[in-house]
C-alpha cells in the first residue's frame, strides 16, 4: 500500500485518485467511480465528490492507496 501525503485536512476522492496517479484524469475518475470500481476503507464508494481524511484507505483495482494529511 503506498502512502499519499495531501496539504490539506482533506481531499475529494476524484481528486485523490489522480494524486495518486490510479488514474489518468479526471473523467476517468467519475467512469470507474460511477461504475463501482473505486473502494474507500473495505466500501464501495460512488461519489466522486467523497471528502477522503487521514487514514483513509482508497483500493482501485489491485492498487491501494493511503490518505496521509497534515
Amino acid at each position: 500500500m503506498d502512502e499519499v501525503p495531501i496539504d490539506t485536512d482533506s481531499i475529494k476522492l476524484g481528486q485523490f485518485l489522480k494524486l495518486a496517479n490510479l488514474i489518468d484524469s479526471g473523467s476517468d475518475a467519475k467512469a470507474v467511480i460511477a461504475d463501482g470500481l473505486v473502494r474507500v476503507n473495505g466500501d464501495v464508494e460512488r461519489r466522486r465528490g467523497r471528502q477522503l481524511v487521514d487514514g483513509d484507505v482508497v483500493e482501485f483495482a489491485q492498487y491501494s492507496a493511503k490518505v496521509v494529511a497534515p
